[in-house]
């Protein structure tokens, strides 16, 4: 195979909200920056009638299907949480307060208050790019989630926020001087005596090379490691594979939140249509299959209790009555078709309707809030490689993550990823020996998918814990020459990973559940790992005391 190399200041991993904003402020600063597209060229015009990205229904696996957005980000529908200064019952104390509520005792008050602070500069940047907000007199509308005191979510297109978003920003960047390389996976991220030289990738089958003194993952989520999920086909947990092969250290991967309304589409696997919180915000109630409330004595926020408790709710409801589902009552919402667009075309496009009134729904694997683990700027310890958004572990989501901060993080992060790039630029880079193609276990995705969702998902326990990782323990190796067994070579090292942390954690926190150990410890730990000699090996461990942050209400 032919070999091409070229030089950038700052290469990007991933074209989402993190990435994308990390690129446009670094080119702003005059920095040379190549951004890795894993999936196809999107021009806010491509879709496939009756299951595009706007409907949400395509439920494909694997590479990216037909008419399917690659980032995570395009899918967000409820919004971006942030403090407008001129809000008088909102304050960046009072969503601090309701983001260590969720996190449940793992949240770090350090990284999360000035990543809240700076929502509002990030936002008021975002709109100058070309976003624009739902509002009212020029004054955006918000909305209220699970978890939060106040209604402080802003949003676009009534629940097409992230589409919005993804589309400003990739106009944005089509009139920059930043070059996307659509089409692109990145094999490995090159380093030398522990520092980033550069980033190996392939397009059309050609292996190429961009040396850079700073990289930037910012690949989104895991989801695919189960068999539902609401996130697109590429969140195979390549940013974490390519992080810990690189030597930067994990934290926190046993904290995969289970959104509690992911439509009940009987039998299919892969993406499948989120049903907003903000459904639930604006007068949607969760019942059983009898018309019982799912919440009614779990939380005192009922519906909009953090979203660890309402999964679990909506599990135990399931297990109660025996049924595949519960329900979404959405015959108090106000003209949803018109204010939930994308819930109401993804509810058709699974071949269902609204008229009901109830919608069935249940819990899907959506957002993974541990990570890699970077500082507050992005930093890893891998000197020059950076992570931002849902790749990232800050700090910022503890144990369970909060509404709509995704988002703000994504955002934030990104623009604090483009000031440590703007330090590095003009460092010497040391060009090394690029690998060839790797050979990695690989275990079949159906069976892998399977397995994590029986064992590894809301409820779990060392027997469950110990089947999995024998079994990924026991993948076959095989030569990653295409994107297909990349992907299955990187769903196999982030499962292991999981699984491993789940392993670790004899406590049930948060998203993690462990029904032999079902008390929370009185301090939170945080945990880590790191890849070494081809075995995943414990780190250094944080203690968080259980003060700086307790479930809400619990």
């Amino acid at each position: 195979m032919t070999r091409t190399q070229q030089r950038a200041d700052l290469v990007v991993i991933g074209a989402g909200i993190a990435g994308l904003t990390a690129a446009l402020s670094a080119a702003e600063r005059g920095l040379d920056v190549v951004v890795l597209n894993k999936g196809s060229r999107w021009d806010g015009v491509q879709r496939t009638v009756g299951q595009g990205d706007q409907a949400q229904g395509n439920q494909a696996q694997g590479n990216q299907a037909q008419g399917e957005h690659s980032t995570s980000t395009f899918y967000a529908q409820g919004g971006i949480a942030v403090v407008d200064p001129a809000v008088p019952e909102d304050s960046i104390e009072l969503h601090v307060a309701d983001t260590l509520g969720a996190g449940a005792g793992l949240t770090d008050r350090v990284a999360t208050e000035p990543i809240l602070a700076d929502g509002w500069p990030a936002v008021t940047q975002l709109v100058r790019r070309g976003a624009d907000f739902d509002s009212v007199d020029g004054r955006f509308l918000r909305t209220r989630e699970g978890g939060h005191s106040v209604r402080r979510i802003i949003h676009a297109g009534g629940d097409a926020t992230g589409a919005r978003v993804q589309a400003a920003l990739g106009a944005a960047v089509g009139g920059s001087p930043v070059t996307v390389l659509d089409d692109s996976w990145a094999s490995d991220v090159l380093t030398s005596d522990g520092t980033v030289s550069g980033v190996a990738y392939v397009h059309g089958g050609v292996r190429s090379v961009l040396w850079a003194p700073t990289v930037l993952i910012a690949t989104g989520g895991v989801g695919h490691v189960y068999a539902a999920t609401t996130n697109p086909s590429g969140a195979t947990g390549d940013g974490i594979a390519l992080a810990l092969r690189a030597g930067a250290h994990v934290a926190d991967l046993e904290f995969v939140q289970f959104h509690p309304t992911m439509l009940f589409v009987p039998g299919a696997r892969g993406r499948r249509t989120l049903v907003s919180e903000a459904v639930r915000g604006e007068g949607g109630r969760l019942v059983d299959v009898d018309g019982r409330s799912v919440t009614d004595g779990v939380h005192r926020l009922g519906d909009l209790a953090p979203r660890d408790v309402v999964a679990r709710a909506v599990r135990a409801a399931m297990a109660r009555t025996g049924a595949d589902s519960v329900y979404l009552d959405i015959t108090g919402v106000d003209d949803f078709e018109e204010r939930f667009p994308t819930v109401t075309a993804g509810v058709g496009a699974s071949g269902m309707d609204i008229d009901g009134g109830l919608l069935p729904v249940v819990p899907g694997a959506h957002y993974l809030c541990g990570g890699v683990v970077t500082d507050v700027d992005g930093r890893t310890n891998v000197t020059g490689l950076l992570a931002a958004g849902e790749t990232a572990r800050t700090g910022l989501h503890g144990a369970n993550r909060l509404a709509s901060n995704s988002l703000l993080e994504g955002l934030v992060m990104g623009r604090r990823a483009a000031e440590q790039a703007v330090e590095r630029a003009g460092l010497p880079v040391r060009e090394v020996d690029v690998p060839g193609v790797r050979v990695a276990p690989v275990l079949d995705r159906a069976s892998l998918q399977d397995a994590m969702s029986d064992k590894v998902a809301l409820d779990r326990d060392a027997h469950g814990l110990a089947e999995v990782a024998a079994l990924l323990r026991g993948a076959a190796e095989r030569r990653l020459d295409d994107l297909a067994a990349a992907e299955d070579a990187a769903l196999l090292l982030t499962a292991k990973a999981i699984a491993a942390a789940a392993q670790a954690r004899e406590e049930s926190r948060g998203c993690h559940a462990r029904t032999d150990f079902p008390d929370r410890s009185a301090v939170g730990v945080s945990r880590g790992f790191a890849f070494v000699d081809d075995q995943l090996v414990p780190v250094a461990e944080v203690e968080t005391p259980q003060a700086v942050g307790v479930s809400a209400g619990l």
